[in-house]
């Protein structure tokens, strides 16, 4: 195991998680950069994600999330109509040392930022669409 020169999130309680943190730390060449999200920094990301103010603080927020700590999140528009945020699927990928808790709390804390400002969902679905500017 070889000893990482920033602080990491302290372990899930055995059992509790499927996020092989361990196994993570101890694969030569992994990538740590998602072991860099403690807890705190968790709790500021995820407010962070829920006062986003427009469709490009969120693509701007989702560019930082993969370039520092690796998290690649998919937005995409249900094929058939949408009429409320249940249409909009929001997937964080799995990965090494992404706590299970961590990728359910993401999406949320998205949608509840579309949720206060209904204009970002109006223009993910403007986005490529018809009225979109070219």
């Amino acid at each position: 195991m070889t000893p990482l020169s920033f602080p990491i999130r302290t372990e899930c309680p055995p059992g509790a998680c499927v996020c092989e943190r361990d196994a993570l730390m101890q694969a030569p060449g992994g990538d740590t950069r998602i072991l860099q999200l403690t807890q705190a920094e968790e709790k500021k990301l995820i407010t962070r994600l829920e006062n986003i103010t427009s469709l490009a603080d969120l693509r701007r927020m989702q560019e930082r999330m993969e370039q520092q700590l690796g998290i690649r999140i998919a937005i995409s528009l249900s094929p058939n109509e949408v009429r409320t945020l249940r249409g909009i699927a929001i997937l964080v990928e799995e990965q090494r040392g992404l706590c299970r808790k961590t990728r359910q709390s993401i999406p949320a804390a998205i949608k509840k930022g579309m949720d206060q400002r209904p204009e970002i969902a109006y223009e993910l679905l403007d986005e490529g669409g018809l009225f979109a500017s070219s």
